[in-house]
C-alpha cells in the first residue's frame, strides 16, 4: 500500500468517524441539560493509592521436600500511588521485572489469590470494590489473540454482539463502523486477520483491532500492556500517537511501554518510571527532566531521555557490587521523588478528588450483556465461520478417517467366510482398529484447533464477555457435524468394501457405534485442555487413557471374565467395553462360517458360527445390546458436564 493511499484512507476514516461520533458514546461529547443549559460531561479521574502486592514462594523445588516446605515472601509492588485525570495518557516505563505488568493487573482486578494485594483504587473520588474493577477498566494484553480467518469487521461485530444486548443489528453495525473509523481500520475492514500460515493485516493493524475490541464497551479507563511489542519503530510511534488521541476524548489511557522513541516525549501527559516494584517518579515529561537534573542525573545531549532515566533507575544484577550500587542509587532517587514538589502536587490532586462533594458517578463500561443462550449462539456462529474457512483443515477433518480406512481396506482386501483363512481374526482385527484408532483422529483435531480458541476464551472471559465453558460448548457443538460426516464416510467405505455383515440395519448400528470413540477422543482432549496448559502433555495423556481402556475394556487381549476383579469393575468405566460388545454382536450374531477340512489348522474348524465367538468372549452381550447403546452414548453428556467443570476450574487457575 503506497503512502498516498494510506494518507487518503486515514482522512476518509477521520471523516467517517466525525459522522459516527454522534451515535457512538465513546467518541461523543456527552451533554445534559440543567436549567435549560447544555453542559459537557465532567472529566473523569483515576487515583491509585498505596498499592502493594506480595507473593509467597517455595524456597526449593518440589523434589527437595525440606526446602520445598519452606517459603519466602517476595515484594512485587511496594506502596505505588499516582493520579491521572481524564484526557491524559500516562506511560509507565521500567526495565523487565520492574512490576509494570503486575501494576496493570492489580488495577484491572486480574490478580488472583496467589498473593496479598493491598491498596485502594478511586474513580472520580469514589472508592472501587475489587469486583468492580473488571466492569470499569478495559485491558489490552500484550499479545493479540484474534481468530485468523475472520475479517476485521467480523471480529469487531462478533465482539459487539457478545458485549451488547439492547442494540439492534443496525446499531451494532454503526458502532463497529465508528470504532473502525476512530482507529483508522476502515480501509482493512474486509481483510482477514491472518496468521502464521497465511498473510493478513499488518502487526500494527492487528494491535489496533485489539484496541478497537475494547472500545466497543465504552470504557473511560483503558490499560494497555506493552502495545508496541513486536512492532517497528514507526508503527510503534503511530500506535502511541493514536492512543493519545483516544485519551483526548475524556478517556484515561495508561500504557506500559519498553524503549519509546524520543519523539513521544511530548505525546505523554504523564510519565511513570518503575524499578523493583516501586514508583521512582511520576509526573509530566518536563517535570521529569527537571527532577532528574536536580538529582544530579542530567540527560546527555542527543540522547533519548526515556532510555537514560530508565537506566539511572534500574538495578544491575550482573554482580553483587553493581547490584548494591545501583540499588542504592534507585532508592536515593525514589526517596528524592517522595520529598519533591511533584509528589506533593500529585497527593494534593488525589486529596481534592476524594474530598469533592459533587463526585460524578463511576463511568462503568456498557453492561448490556446478552443472555447466556444468545452468547452461546454468537460463539457458535463465530467458531463455525472461522474454522470453516480453513479449506485444507476442513478437507482433512472430513477425509482423515477415510484415509485410515483406505489403509485398513488395502491390508484386509476382502473378508473371507472360511475360518481357516482368518475369517474370525480379520473381523476382530477390523473391530479393534475401529475402536482403537478413532479416538486418535479426534484427539489430533482438538490439539490442532482448540488451543487458539482457548487463549481467546481466557482473554475474553476476563473481559467479562462470557464464561470459558460457553466457548467449550460452542466448540463441541461445532465439531459434531464434522465428526458425524467424517465417521460415516469412513464406515460406509470400510464396511462395504471389505465385506462385513451385509445388512443395512447392522451397517447403521456399526456406524453409530464407531461415532462415539471418535467424538469421545476429541471431547476428552478438550476437557483435559481445560486444566492442562501444554497440548503435548494432553496428547500423551489421551493416548495412554485410550490404550488403558482397550486393555481393560475391550476383551481382546484377555477375556473380561479372566481378569482380576478390580479390572472387571474398571472396565465398566470405559467406553471400549460397550463399543466392542456392540460391534462384536453386530458383526458376528447369526453369522455362519465354513471351514476347509484340508487346513493345516484343523482346530480352527471348531468354530462354525459367530454366536460361538459371542458366547465365549462376551456371554450375554446380545441381551445387553440396547443397554450397551445407552451406556455408550451416556459418555457424551458425561464428558460435556466434565468439560464445563474443567473450564470452571481453569477460570480459577487463570486468575491464580
Amino acid at each position: 500500500m503506497d503512502r498516498s493511499y494510506s494518507i487518503r484512507s486515514s482522512q476518509e476514516d477521520r471523516s467517517k468517524a466525525t459522522e459516527s461520533f454522534k451515535f457512538v458514546s465513546e467518541v461523543r461529547r456527552d451533554v445534559w441539560r440543567d436549567g435549560g443549559e447544555e453542559r459537557t460531561e465532567p472529566s473523569s479521574c483515576l487515583s491509585v493509592s498505596k498499592i502493594s502486592y506480595t507473593v509467597s514462594e517455595h524456597v526449593g523445588p518440589w523434589w527437595d521436600l525440606p526446602s520445598y516446605r519452606k517459603r519466602w515472601t517476595r515484594q512485587i509492588l511496594n506502596d505505588v500511588s499516582f493520579h491521572v485525570d481524564g484526557g491524559q495518557i500516562m506511560g509507565i516505563l521500567g526495565n523487565s521485572g520492574s512490576g509494570k505488568t503486575t501494576l496493570l493487573d492489580a488495577i484491572a482486578g486480574r490478580i488472583g489469590n496467589s498473593g496479598t494485594l493491598l491498596g485502594e483504587v478511586f474513580i472520580n473520588g469514589r472508592k472501587m470494590k475489587r469486583e468492580e474493577y473488571q466492569d470499569c477498566f478495559s485491558y489490552v494484553l500484550q499479545s493479540d489473540n484474534l481468530l485468523s480467518y475472520l475479517t476485521v469487521e467480523e471480529t469487531l461485530t462478533y465482539t459487539a454482539q457478545l458485549a451488547l444486548r439492547k442494540h439492534s443489528a443496525e446499531a451494532i453495525k454503526k458502532k463497529v463502523s465508528a470504532v473502525m473509523a476512530e482507529l483508522s481500520l476502515t480501509h482493512v475492514a474486509h481483510n482477514v486477520i491472518g496468521g502464521r500460515v497465511f498473510p493478513g493485516i499488518s502487526g500494527g493493524e492487528r494491535r489496533r483491532v485489539s484496541i478497537a475490541s475494547q472500545l466497543l464497551q465504552d470504557p473511560r479507563v483503558i490499560l494497555l500492556d506493552e502495545p508496541t511489542t513486536g512492532l517497528d519503530s514507526m508503527t510503534a510511534n503511530q500506535i502511541v500517537v493514536l492512543l493519545a488521541e483516544l485519551a483526548k476524548r475524556n478517556r484515561i489511557v495508561i500504557v506500559t511501554i519498553h524503549q519509546p522513541r524520543s519523539e513521544l516525549f511530548k505525546v505523554f501527559s504523564r510519565i511513570a518510571i518503575m524499578s523493583g516494584g516501586e514508583l521512582v517518579f511520576c509526573g509530566q515529561p518536563g517535570e521529569m527532566v527537571d527532577f532528574f537534573g536536580q538529582c544530579g542525573y542530567e540527560c546527555p545531549e542527543y540522547c533519548n531521555p526515556f532510555d537514560i532515566y530508565v537506566d539511572f533507575t534500574s538495578v544491575d544484577t550482573r554482580n553483587s557490587e553493581r547490584e548494591a550500587a545501583t540499588f542504592s542509587r534507585m532508592h536515593e532517587i525514589a526517596s528524592s521523588y517522595r520529598r519533591s514538589a511533584v509528589y506533593r502536587s500529585m497527593l494534593g490532586q488525589m486529596e481534592r478528588s476524594l474530598q469533592r462533594t459533587d463526585k460524578p458517578e463511576v463511568p462503568f463500561k456498557s453492561k448490556e450483556s446478552p443472555s447466556g443462550a444468545a452468547k452461546l449462539q454468537v460463539l457458535l456462529r463465530r467458531t463455525t465461520r472461522n474454522l470453516s474457512r480453513d479449506r485444507i483443515g476442513v478437507l482433512m477433518r472430513l477425509s482423515q478417517n477415510l484415509i485410515y480406512g483406505l489403509f485398513v481396506a488395502f491390508f484386509v482386501i476382502h473378508l473371507d467366510m472360511d475360518v481357516s483363512k482368518g475369517a474370525v481374526q480379520d473381523r476382530i482385527g477390523i473391530i479393534y482398529q475401529c475402536i482403537g484408532a478413532s479416538p486418535y483422529t479426534g484427539m489430533l483435531n482438538a490439539v490442532a484447533l482448540f488451543p487458539v480458541l482457548r487463549a481467546i476464551g481466557d482473554q475474553e472471559s476476563q473481559d467479562g464477555l462470557y464464561s470459558k465453558w460457553q466457548m467449550f460448548l460452542a466448540y463441541i457443538f461445532h465439531i459434531l457435524p464434522f465428526s458425524i460426516i467424517s465417521v460415516f464416510i469412513f464406515s460406509s467405505f470400510l464396511y462395504w468394501t471389505v465385506g462385513m455383515h451385509p445388512d443395512s440395519l447392522r451397517f447403521l448400528c456399526f456406524s453409530a457405534v464407531v461415532q462415539v470413540p471418535h467424538i469421545v477422543g476429541e471431547l476428552l482432549t478438550v476437557v483435559l485442555l481445560g486444566v492442562v496448559q501444554d497440548p503435548n502433555m494432553v496428547n500423551s495423556g489421551v493416548a495412554l487413557l485410550n490404550i488403558a481402556g482397550i486393555l481393560v475394556g475391550s476383551g481382546f487381549l484377555r477375556s473380561t471374565q479372566q481378569m482380576p476383579q478390580i479390572f472387571q469393575w474398571l472396565s465398566y468405566l470405559t467406553f471400549q467395553k460397550y463399543s466392542c460388545e456392540l460391534l462384536i454382536v453386530t458383526e458376528f450374531q447369526g453369522l455362519d462360517f465354513t471351514c476347509n477340512v484340508s487346513s493345516v489348522f484343523p482346530a480352527a474348524c471348531l468354530i462354525t458360527s459367530g454366536d460361538q465367538i459371542i458366547d465365549e468372549g462376551y456371554p450375554g452381550a446380545p441381551s445387553r445390546y440396547t443397554l450397551d447403546f445407552v451406556l455408550l452414548y451416556s459418555f457424551l453428556p458425561a464428558l460435556l458436564l466434565l468439560g464445563m467443570i474443567s473450564f470452571k476450574v481453569r477460570d480459577k487457575l487463570v486468575r491464580h
